[in-house]
């Protein structure tokens, strides 16, 4: 039983997507603004949300504005960056407490809503940029971000091999952005990209909550300012190539094996379901081939799992091993993909896999945050298929469609970062 109303509404220059249920007692309110990635911007926009949250010009301070959040019933402001296929997208949430729950407060989401407009056109600046203080301040803030994904080698190996297998792509390009790139952006390059990026990008604002009484449409109009319209672009997609493999050294322990595949299949396509369906019984979950061959029977791997990635086409496998285990245990996480090709799992593995992968999407579709996104992947998908009609189309899945995926997978990149004495064991 579906006990969520969605109603989406185009406006000029954006879209608004109402998400009216009664499951939570807060009102969340999203801003997306979606662009295509690229090198000149990445960077600029990584640094967006650290500067935003440091002041406006009626809350001067970081401090100053957490008060003013306190004030308003505990309301949590949070801005973050991500990239999906080739869009990079920033966000802007505000959390509060629904008034129609609290006794005598007849206006919270209007000053919610007023809140968000100081942030977003009234940011703490000097002259004709932001403040120079806070972007010195915050540049040193995403350094120490950035210069941390390295030491995080699960993360940096993911992040190099998606840098060698999809190099002449958008995908390759890091969210986090450059440090190189850091120095040529000043307060006001920063403000003016900022300026551009309010009336250029594409825009989805969502409002999840018990909403239906409260003339959301109308109080939220003036947090959106004349804007362009602007569409979402394509995803570009290939075929593997010649299956690479690349070798790298840093002073570790614990080698990180990461294998990339191609799927070419993205949410808007038929197979999306059974791909769902496939990566669960691969490596989705602890009783997948991965975590039960690899890391249980074999002994090979600390930790063994795949995930999809579901606007680029693309499916990667981790696993960290010891450094003297690589042929074995890449010799063995392939075989796992032949026999999912070969459809050797059991009618019980499969019902089992498609009760957990619905229960993960119900999980989701429980949480604000959780259903803004996947009613969000549509919207980047531009397609009509909602949460819930995904989530009966995973129980249709059947064993035949998850062989048709399995031969569809391709291999492009094998990733091995090791340890230096495995360097010199080679030579």
């Amino acid at each position: 039983m579906v006990d969520t109303l969605e109603k989406v509404i185009p406006k000029n220059g954006f879209d608004l997507h109402l998400l009216h249920t009664k499951k939570f007692k807060t009102i969340h309110l999203s801003l997306k603004f979606t662009t295509k990635l690229t090198r000149e911007n990445v960077t600029k926009r990584a640094l967006l949300p650290y500067v935003l949250q440091q002041g406006t010009n009626q809350f001067p301070t970081a401090m100053k504005l957490r008060q003013r959040l306190d004030e308003l019933y505990g309301t949590v402001l949070s801005i973050d960056t991500s990239k999906k296929g080739e869009h990079h997208i920033l966000t802007v949430r505000l959390e509060l407490a629904n008034e129609q729950y609290i006794s005598g407060e007849a206006n919270l989401l209007d000053k919610g809503i007023e809140f968000l407009q100081e942030v977003l056109y009234q940011p703490k600046t000097e002259a004709d940029g932001f403040d120079s203080k806070i972007v010195d301040r915050e540049k040193q803030t995403l350094l120490s971000k950035i210069e941390a994904l390295t030491e995080d080698k699960m993360s940096f190996a993911n992040t190099r091999m998606i840098e060698e297998m999809c190099q002449d792509e958008a995908y390759h390009l890091r969210v986090h952005g450059y440090q190189e790139d850091l120095a040529a952006i000043t307060p006001k390059v920063l403000f003016d990209y900022f300026q551009e990026m309010l009336t250029s990008d594409h825009l989805d604002v969502f409002v999840v909550g018990d909403i239906e009484e409260l003339a959301v449409e109308d109080k939220v109009a003036p947090l959106v300012r004349t804007r362009k319209p602007a569409t979402i672009a394509d995803n570009q997609f290939k075929d593997a190539g010649q299956q690479q493999t690349i070798v790298e050294h840093d002073d570790i322990n614990q080698a990180k094996l990461h294998f990339g595949y191609r799927t070419n299949i993205t949410y808007q396509d038929g197979d999306y379901p059974a791909l769902h369906v496939f990566n669960g019984l691969f490596g989705g979950f602890p009783s997948s081939k991965l975590f039960l061959n690899v890391r249980e029977k074999h002994s090979l791997a600390y930790y063994a799992a795949s995930r999809i990635e579901s606007h680029k086409g693309l499916m990667f496998v981790f696993s960290g091993i010891a450094p003297e285990q690589y042929e074995k245990a890449k010799s063995i996480i392939l075989e796992q993909m032949e026999q999912m090709r070969q459809g050797e799992f059991t009618d019980n593995n499969l019902a089992e896999t498609k009760e957990m992968t619905v229960n993960q999407l119900r999980e989701t579709l429980d949480n604000p945050q959780g259903m803004i996104e996947l009613h969000y992947q549509r919207v980047l998908a531009k397609s009509a298929l909602s949460p819930e009609q995904l989530l009966e189309n995973v129980k249709r899945v059947t064993k035949e469609q998850v062989i048709e995926v399995a031969n569809k997978v391709q291999l492009d990149t094998i990733y091995l970062l090791t340890s230096k004495e495995a360097e010199s064991n080679e030579a």
